[in-house]
């Protein structure tokens, strides 16, 4: 602890203002350090270290960046082959079912998204920006908020438009996430020539046309299976529904990746189409993280 402390100060002294940079630890240990800036309410109640009038956050050192580096470019998108992917959503369920279940406080993380997945040098996932969650002592099991900030393209419906959050919203997050990662295209933005559907949608048009396996992103390779490839579809379409009642719960996913039971069939995606009034009821009731790239793990 002293060590870590006296690390604190050099760099305070030396670098205070740069926002984020890496260092290593006299152990040899890589970190990156993030200073939080002079006016932000961030810090009093989340995961960081706080010297004077200064904040700032410790993070272990992610050298392969975060998972929207490889999933959304058509070039590096290769080097996540189907067993990489697989790894990936399943290391993020992994992580979700301790923040909600397993925890000593329930923690809701808000965020959920691909630049908050982190990958090291193994490509293993590391969840990161905990700047938003909150945490559920207790036998609660939701809140609200009249202050919306989040992505949108991965807020559930519930949190969007009303300002509910729950376990299930980072399960609605999840969800998007996973289908994201099979089909190598985002949510927001996502365009069809034949529909103005987002990625939601189309994943649920290819579903009830009993087409589903044509989400895959054809450059995965040919290591997967049909049978896992639907699989994991299916249970990404039963995270997204659009009522959070309907929704799995993360122990409920993580049992279903590992197993080959039937599974409940999926109803209407949740913010199914991309229209002017699907975004509005966003950015009606608040702002979008414009917090899209960090690289390092807290």
């Amino acid at each position: 602890m002293p060590q870590i402390i006296f690390l604190y100060f050099i760099i305070l002294q030396l670098i205070y203002w740069l926002f984020d940079f890496q260092g290593t630890l006299p152990d040899g240990r890589d970190i990156a350090v993030k200073m939080l800036s002079n006016n932000s309410r961030q810090g009093l109640n989340e995961f960081c270290c706080i010297q004077k009038n200064e904040n700032i956050l410790i993070y272990e050192y992610m050298p392969n960046k975060s998972l929207d580096y490889f999933i959304f470019d058509n070039a590096k998108s290769k080097l996540l082959d189907w067993n990489k992917r697989i790894n990936i959503i399943r290391g993020v369920a992994k992580w979700l079912l301790y923040l909600h279940e397993d925890s000593r406080l329930r923690i809701i993380h808000r965020d959920l998204k691909a630049s908050n997945i982190l990958l090291d040098n193994k490509m293993n996932t590391k969840i990161s920006d905990f700047g938003l969650a909150r945490s559920f002592g207790g036998d609660q099991i939701d809140s609200e908020t009249n202050r919306i900030i989040g992505t949108y393209g991965y807020m559930s419906p519930e949190y969007a438009v009303h300002g509910q959050y729950s376990v299930k919203s980072d399960v609605f997050s999840f969800g998007v996430l996973v289908l994201e990662i099979m089909s190598g295209k985002k949510n927001k933005g996502f365009y069809h020539p034949d529909h103005q559907l987002n990625l939601l949608g189309h994943a649920w048009k290819l579903w009830i046309e009993n087409r589903p396996i044509e989400l895959m992103d054809e450059l995965v390779g040919d290591l997967c299976t049909l049978s896992n490839v639907l699989r994991h579809i299916h249970v990404g379409l039963l995270c997204v529904q659009q009522r959070q009642e309907d929704r799995l719960n993360m122990s409920s996913v993580v049992q279903m990746f590992s197993s080959e039971n039937l599974l409940p069939k999926p109803k209407q995606s949740g913010f199914f189409t991309d229209s002017p009034k699907a975004d509005s009821s966003s950015s009606k009731h608040g702002t979008c993280s414009a917090n899209e790239n960090h690289h390092y793990n807290n």
